[in-house]
């Protein structure tokens, strides 16, 4: 099988594939980034391995159920998207094996048979493969959130790609909440700049500014907490010498945001 490249996805907000009658205009061209991966990637992945923004454990977590259950980690939205079923199966061999990987890096690592899949996951996931028969397996962020140490698992993760799994990290290239409208424009615009530049330089110097992050213009502003930031980390660190293209961009992302998915490989 070919190497798959990784993926960083810019993921959107809450249940949005969900809502497409009320929000499909806003979500329209993530929405067709989103359902174009299987023809970039060109093949079924044995498995994909999301690496969530939304979890994050004292040491590396793997979902390991065989089925995992829903997790509706939003508020305010209509009811039927605390209904929504995404009934993709996990992996614990998968699981099993990223555990194994991490740990012969020196990272402890451990399973969680009860996780579910969270909306990073899920509203990720579903424009990808609609009919839920990939498995999926999720890994948490680890608190602390020291960009170095999920660098150094995504290499740790990199040989997965030769076994026909996608990684693919689920963030936000954007994530300030409390400014995610037009007072949150200069801020998002300035660090998306950042990032999409720094993405074409050479593979050291690139992994060299993405660790020093917080250096970049309005870096705080764009990621007051790193949590939907980190997941790229990983996705770079298993493709690190790959170049990286962006399959989706947008300028005015609900109305004046800057936002980017990056693919590597």
């Amino acid at each position: 099988m070919n190497v798959l490249p990784t993926y960083f996805l810019s993921h959107g907000g809450g249940p949005w594939p969900f809502m497409m009658d009320q929000v499909g205009h806003l979500y329209a061209r993530l929405d067709a980034s989103l359902r174009d991966m299987p023809r970039q990637i060109g093949v079924t992945p044995k498995a994909v391995l999301v690496i969530t923004a939304h979890w994050e454990e004292r040491e590396f977590t793997l979902s390991s159920s065989a089925a995992p259950p829903m997790i509706y980690d939003y508020g305010g939205f209509p009811p039927h998207t605390y209904e929504v079923r995404y009934q993709a199966p996990g992996s614990p061999a998968l699981a099993a094996q990223v555990q194994q990987l991490l740990e012969a890096g020196g990272h402890p690592a451990r399973l969680d048979p009860q996780r579910g899949f969270d909306h990073g996951t899920f509203s990720a996931m579903y424009p990808v493969y609609p009919d839920a028969d990939v498995p999926i397996v999720q890994l948490s962020l680890k608190r602390g959130l020291d960009p170095s140490a999920h660098l150094e698992v995504g290499r740790l993760l990199a040989p997965l790609r030769e076994q026909g799994v996608l990684i693919v990290g689920s963030g936000l290239s954007y994530h300030n909440l409390r400014a995610f409208n037009a007072q949150g424009a200069a801020a998002s615009h300035a660090f998306d700049g950042w990032l999409r530049a720094v993405m074409a330089l050479p593979p050291e110097e690139r992994t060299a500014r993405l660790l020093a992050w917080e250096q970049a213009p309005a870096a705080r502003m764009a990621h007051p907490r790193e949590e939907h930031l980190l997941p790229l980390m990983v996705a770079l660190g298993a493709a690190e010498n790959d170049a990286a293209s962006v399959p989706y961009h947008e300028d005015a992302f609900m109305g004046s945001l800057a936002v980017t998915s990056f693919r590597f490989g």
